[in-house]
This record gives structure tokens, C-alpha cells and sequence, in this order.
């Protein structure tokens, strides 16, 4: 994006997501923002300028529409969804889009159409990146992006994007995830290795959990996964905040959407499992720490 004149003495630019100001006269030496040109702050004389407003305003919605755009690929690879590939080289020449996509593992129609996702056109479809270095492009028209404990060759892929210096814009291959234990009891409805988390109140408990993303329903922190084509929520129990000052999560259960009783725990799925106790891990990790057990 170029300079726009804001007044008789200064232009101003988006410059790494915020707005930035130089003086006209840097036009005449050709300096750029890089070089280190530009203003550190916008002047107080131009701050109420409509050319700044606008920046500013264009500058949030760029930030709004990255998020929504990585949130979105988020979702497809935590709900293993297919994707069409057509939609996919739409998208790609969007900055915001791109940068939420490339790097993904995607999954196609054969075992040699596994890696990450470096390209999209609507002439020549995907362009994936394989474990043998190589580049594929899958011929099936969707693809999956498949949560990690679903993926193939998991630690290969980490191997392999670590020697490479692949960083995703949306965690995948290095999201935690945990296993459900073999032969899990059908009789047990709740995991209780994260319950008892002490937080000073109500409050800090749920605020926690909403900037981890996840919801508060009733007295509960939830967070609902598609598994296996089935809708699961995910609930860790809170401590009434009528009756305590501090607060303590409960312990962890699932339940179909269209159903309110627990699951037994030879039940939930593998997704659902990995990302209720990423859930329940995350809030515990946020405890408060008494100062006698700090480290």
C-alpha cells in the first residue's frame, strides 16, 4: 500500500499492521518505512485526520479478518472436515488466508498425498510438499487437514518440519494432544487428573477460560468438537461463585450435543478426548500458584 497525504506536511501508510507517518519531504529522497524513515508515533496534529481514521480502521478489520481466517482453518483441522480444493486455490491469494494456510498438513485421496500445503491455483489445484521432499498435488477434490491424533505418521511430519524450519500458522503438528489409555473403564464418566485447580475467584476463573477460547455454560468451561461426525461438548465443572470466594475446576466429562448425560470414557472419541484434556490441562496450567510452592 502507497502514502496517502494527510495535510500539507505529512503522509501516512500502513507499515506492519499499524499506521505510520513521515514527512513529505522524505518523498523528494525516495526514503522508505524500512530504512527507518517513518515517524515512531503519528503527530498529534494529524491523529484526528479522516486518511488516518481510515487507516486505522482498515488496519482492525485486516486484524479481524485474519483472525476469522485462521479460525476457520482451525476449525476444519480440529473437526477433520473435508475441504474442497477448489475453495482452497480461491482463498490462497489472500494474504490472511494464506497465512493461516501454508504449512498445513493436508491428507488427500492416496497415501503419497500426505504433506504441507505450499500452494493453491485454480488451474493446477494444490501444491503439497511430501515427507520425501517432494512436491505432489492431489487429485482428489477435497482434502482433509486432519486433527494430530488422527494424522499419519505424526512424528515423521514433526521430524520433517522441523528440519525444514516449517512454522504453521495454525497449530497442528505440534498442538498437545493426549491419547485416551487403552481399555479405558465404560464405567467411569469423568477424568479428574486436572480437577482441584485453585483460582483467587469466580472471575479469574472464567476469564482463563475465555481467552483460551472456550466457553462458560451454567457452571461448567466447555468447548464443543465434532468426532468421528458426531458433535461432543467437553465440560470442565467450576465451584458455585454464590457460595465460595476462590474458585476450583471440577472434573472433566463429555456428552453428545443431543444428549446431556456423561459418556462413559470407553466412548469418547479420540479428538474429543485430546482436546478435553487440552481444555482441562490449559485451565489447570492457569492456577494460582501459592507463594510457598513457587519455583
Amino acid at each position: 500500500m502507497g502514502w496517502l497525504a494527510a495535510g500539507d506536511t505529512y503522509e501516512v501508510a500502513l507499515v506492519g499492521g499499524r499506521v505510520v507517518a513521515r514527512s513529505t519531504s522524505a518523498r523528494s529522497h525516495a526514503q522508505s518505512p524500512v530504512e527507518g524513515k517513518a515517524e515512531r508515533t503519528l503527530p498529534a496534529e494529524i491523529q484526528d485526520r479522516p486518511e488516518v481514521l481510515e487507516l486505522q480502521r482498515f488496519a482492525e478489520w485486516l486484524d479481524r479478518h485474519a483472525a476469522e481466517c485462521a479460525a476457520q482453518v482451525d476449525h476444519w483441522m480440529v473437526s477433520s472436515l473435508p475441504v474442497p480444493t477448489g475453495l482452497l486455490a480461491r482463498v490462497w491469494p489472500d494474504e490472511a488466508w494464506q497465512s493461516a494456510l501454508r504449512d498445513i498438513v493436508v491428507v488427500g485421496a492416496g497415501p503419497d498425498e500426505v504433506g504441507f500445503l505450499r500452494g493453491a491455483d485454480e488451474t493446477d489445484g494444490l501444491r503439497v510438499v511430501n515427507l520425501a521432499g517432494e512436491t505432489v498435488r492431489p487429485t482428489a477434490p477435497t482434502v482433509t487437514m486432519p486433527h494430530p491424533v488422527l494424522l499419519p505418521r505424526l512424528e515423521e511430519l514433526r521430524a520433517f518440519a522441523a528440519e525444514s524450519g516449517v512454522k504453521q500458522g495454525v497449530e497442528q503438528i505440534h498442538r498437545a494432544t493426549w491419547l485416551k489409555p487403552a481399555g479405558a473403564d465404560g464405567r467411569t464418566h469423568s477424568v479428574t487428573e486436572f480437577a482441584g485447580a485453585e483460582y483467587r475467584s469466580w472471575f479469574h476463573l472464567s476469564a482463563r477460560a475465555t481467552s483460551l477460547g472456550y466457553r462458560i455454560s451454567r457452571s461448567s468451561v466447555v468447548d464443543v468438537v465434532r468426532d468421528a461426525g458426531r458433535m461432543v461438548t467437553a465440560s470442565v465443572g467450576m465451584s458455585d461463585p454464590y457460595t465460595e470466594e476462590k474458585a476450583w475446576t471440577g472434573s472433566l466429562a463429555w456428552h453428545h450435543e443431543d444428549d446431556c448425560r456423561s459418556l462413559p470414557l470407553s466412548e469418547v472419541g479420540p479428538v474429543a478426548w485430546s482436546e478435553g484434556m487440552r481444555m482441562a490441562a490449559a485451565l489447570h496450567a492457569g492456577r494460582t500458584v501459592p507463594k510457598d510452592d513457587a519455583r
